[in-house]
């Protein structure tokens, strides 16, 4: 009978354990357990030393929170070397949360194994290693154990804060004022000091791009600035290059090292700034004032971020202004329309077109960035792009017909081809309104011409014919056409090339009896161009005379007989 094989073995095989993975359990390094021990060392010596100072007189434990907190600390304190009752109360449900996250950490200091760590991990407040003993909070200990980090070292007093306490930390100070939020001195020069914005000034404090002058003395400027005063008068001016180039939020920089982190409770914030234009002794409209105070309390509770301020804010104010032309961050009163209009970019044209839209307004607009018009009641337009086309774009499907109708006489079918073909491709309307402007023009002057293909007898239909497309296309769109002539249209075909020096490579497309005609004609043809070549440029009125002439005299030759009277 076979033997079964031997086992493979791997040298190691005895010594190797299953590994566990904990969630937020690691190894601590040795640094970390350096750290830890030092800390829990002094907790162990001090239990109150994570505590502020009490900057406020507190009322009796029953009706106050903090109060109740230190009454239980302060007997958890004594208790601090007696194990079994620290690992009694870091698990008891009722009581002191703080306190009882306090005994799980003087507990964790009296076992001395500092190696395995808990992490805390807060989008806010960063990660730090604790050892974790109890049900206590993992916050509030992590907060206990770690009480020389400023900021997180609030996080012990939460539940205080939701109920309305108010907390102040900062690297060389952390103080407790109660329910009233009283800013301390210190706290506010650090908060300036260390937020993530960089300041010159004491008194008044300044953000690049500002200076002490513009602070001091409220003025306002064209991209305009945000003030904020702190309880103790102290105030700061923040640029808006200031604003848009922070990679921290500046509120959360300052916000964080206090709880609640509402420091809308302790700042006033203005945004310093007028449209360009607005006059100095007008007040701004009350609707923008108020919607800006939602805005910078928005901003003040962390809900819209530094680089999106100083548009929203100067929004605010530009869509409540209720009369005038608004484009971009400027005001023009209502009777400087011309101005207005002027500080628009783009052709004469461009502008002609919105003039004309404007002056058929029944009510106000307001064309945003992104091409939406809204129509107003008031009357005020508010344009937020200054670039003609893209408010032409956004204007010419309500307003198309008017411009066509207005700026050039066209309506019914005419106007609706050219409506719609602009409204589909959307060509650049400098180009657009030129190219309809100088067609329309010479269609103008080739209505000057006396008679009409259609009421000219052979060949000189043919003739006319030739000098409008000449006149509309140009000469060299007329060769083929010349080519194209049959019987006696052939040979004024033939003597309109000989006008025009063109019989160089065509002799062949004519017969012999065509070219002798057409040369007869050539010196009436020749006199007909040239006056008609005056009407188009718009000589003076003898030119008709002239043209009429030449026309009657082209008749004779050619045998049409007598003309009617154009």
């Amino acid at each position: 009978m076979a033997r079964p094989p031997a086992e493979v073995r791997f040298p190691g095989d005895k010594n190797r354990r299953k590994k566990v993975k904990v969630r937020g359990i690691k190894q601590a390094s040795k640094q970390i357990q350096q750290r830890l021990e030092r800390d829990l060392d002094a907790l162990l010596e001090d239990p109150k030393i994570f505590l502020p100072d009490i900057k406020t007189n507190l009322g009796k434990p029953r009706r106050d929170m903090m109060a109740a907190s230190l009454k239980e600390i302060e007997y958890v304190s004594k208790k601090r070397y007696d194990r079994k009752w620290l690992a009694k109360r870091m698990v008891k449900r009722r009581g002191d949360i703080v306190a009882r996250a306090l005994a799980g950490s003087l507990l964790a200091a009296l076992d001395g194994d500092h190696s395995t760590v808990a992490v805390f991990n807060n989008p806010i407040y960063g990660s730090s290693s604790f050892i974790r003993r109890g049900n206590g909070k993992q916050s509030h200990q992590a907060a206990i154990q770690n009480f020389k980090n400023h900021k997180l070292r609030l996080l012990v007093w939460d539940e205080h804060a939701k109920s309305g306490h108010w907390f102040f930390s900062w690297k060389d100070g952390f103080e407790y004022t109660g329910t009233i939020p009283q800013a301390p001195e210190n706290w506010i020069d650090a908060a300036l000091e260390f937020s993530s914005i960089k300041f010159s000034g004491e008194d008044y404090r300044w953000s690049k791009g500002l200076d002490e002058e513009t602070v001091k003395n409220d003025i306002f400027s064209d991209s305009g600035w945000l003030k904020i005063t702190f309880q103790n008068g102290v105030i700061a001016g923040i640029s808006q290059s200031s604003l848009t180039k922070t990679e921290d939020g500046f509120v959360p920089s300052i916000a964080l090292t206090m709880l609640p982190p509402k420091i809308s409770e302790i700042v006033k914030a203005e945004w310093m700034w007028k449209p360009i234009g607005w006059p100095k002794e007008r007040d701004l409209p009350a609707k923008g004032l108020e919607k800006l105070d939602e805005i910078l309390l928005a901003w003040m509770s962390m809900a819209l971020e530094d680089s999106s301020l100083a548009k929203e804010c100067r929004k605010s104010i530009l869509n409540s202004i209720e009369d005038g032309y608004v484009c971009g961050n400027n005001w023009f009163d209502s009777s400087c329309q011309d101005d207005f209009l002027e500080f628009l970019s783009g052709s004469d044209d461009e502008k002609s077109a919105i003039s004309t839209i404007l002056d058929k307004l029944e009510g106000g607009v307001h064309v945003r960035q992104d091409g939406l018009v809204f129509d107003l009641d008031e009357r005020v337009v508010r344009f937020e792009e200054n670039s003609c086309h893209p408010l032409l774009v956004s204007l010419w499907k309500d307003h198309g017909f008017i411009v066509l109708e207005e700026m050039f006489g066209l309506t019914g079918t005419e106007a609706e081809e050219i409506y719609n073909k602009q409204l589909q491709r959307k060509q650049g309307f400098g180009a657009f309104l030129r190219e309809l402007n100088n067609n329309l023009s010479t269609a103008k002057k080739l209505d000057l011409l006396p008679w009409s293909h259609t009421s000219l007898p052979q060949p000189l239909s043919f003739a006319d014919k030739l000098i409008r497309k000449a006149g509309d296309d140009g000469v060299a769109s007329t060769v083929s056409l010349a080519r194209k002539g049959k019987g006696l249209d052939a040979a004024m075909g033939w003597a309109w090339l000989v006008v025009h020096d063109r019989t160089e490579s065509d002799a062949w497309r004519f017969d012999s009896a065509s070219r002798d005609k057409g040369s007869d004609w050539v010196p009436a043809l020749q006199m007909l161009w040239e006056s008609a070549t005056k009407i188009l440029s718009g000589d003076d009125s003898s030119s008709r005379d002239e043209y009429i002439q030449s026309m009657e005299k082209l008749a004779e030759i050619s045998g049409a007989g007598k003309l009617t009277s154009p």
